[in-house]
């Protein structure tokens, strides 16, 4: 993808809970939620392009909360990812170790590498931009900064690795800040252009932790194949 370094205009949604599971589950073949709220935003760049919310103008963001993670498993992919064991349901990863899973895409379908490379923490002032006001009062967001490497044969050009969220100390999940588009505290885009064998590509996802007082512990990707509460973790 090219990157850009101009200020755009984005946009936010707050929604219930049974509301952002639903656009939290936005995939290639169902439809984008629709914007009410704006704020600022800035396109991303990584060593081989950006991917994960899309790259329209607009940002769409919607937190969301709701079931328990799954218990944990002992990890198996290597590190390095590509060639190792295929990550399960249910498994768990220390951050920093890749896990290695089919992808699919629409009709495109490959296998990444995986890695949650840190979970930091943001300040309140950082949600001011998306002028979400009281909805988010109180909240404080946490970055899951992930990196994706293509392990397999077929070429993932511009498709979206998504499906990351935050989890609370408890294992329960953390309200989501989805993206659609750009925002400058957590850039995120589509894979670039040519993302064959061996490209890696860096993401970021937003987690709304309630207060300062509890942080976002861990990060559970429940992409295809994988279900929400039902996917892999790094903590």
């Amino acid at each position: 993808m090219t990157s850009s370094t101009s200020t755009k205009t984005a946009q936010a949604i707050i929604g219930l809970a049974i509301g952002a599971l639903a656009l939290t589950a936005c995939g290639p073949d169902t439809p984008d939620p629709t914007p009410t709220k704006s704020a600022s935003s800035q396109p991303s760049s990584a060593s081989s392009g950006g991917f994960g919310g899309g790259s329209s103008g607009g940002d769409t963001s919607t937190p969301s909360s709701g079931s328990s993670a799954p218990a944990s498993a002992p990890a198996s992919a290597p590190a390095g990812g590509g060639g190792g064991a295929v990550a399960k349901a249910g498994q768990s990863f220390k951050v920093g170790q890749a896990a290695q899973i089919p992808f699919t895409y629409g009709s495109t379908s490959g296998t990444i590498a995986l890695t949650v490379t840190s979970i930091q923490m943001g300040a309140p002032s950082d949600l001011d931009a998306l002028k979400l006001g009281d909805q988010v009062k109180g909240m404080v967001p946490y970055y899951i900064h992930y990196s994706v490497k293509n392990v397999g044969t077929t070429d993932l050009s511009f498709s979206t690795v998504d499906h990351m969220k935050g989890l609370l100390p408890d294992g329960t999940e953390a309200q989501d800040l989805m993206m659609i588009g750009t925002f400058d505290k957590c850039p995120n885009d589509s894979l670039p252009s040519g993302f064959t064998n061996g490209q890696t590509a860096q993401g970021c996802a937003v987690s709304l932790a309630p207060s300062a007082a509890v942080k976002v512990a861990s990060a559970e990707y429940w992409g295809d194949p994988f279900t929400l509460g039902k996917g892999i973790t790094w903590k």
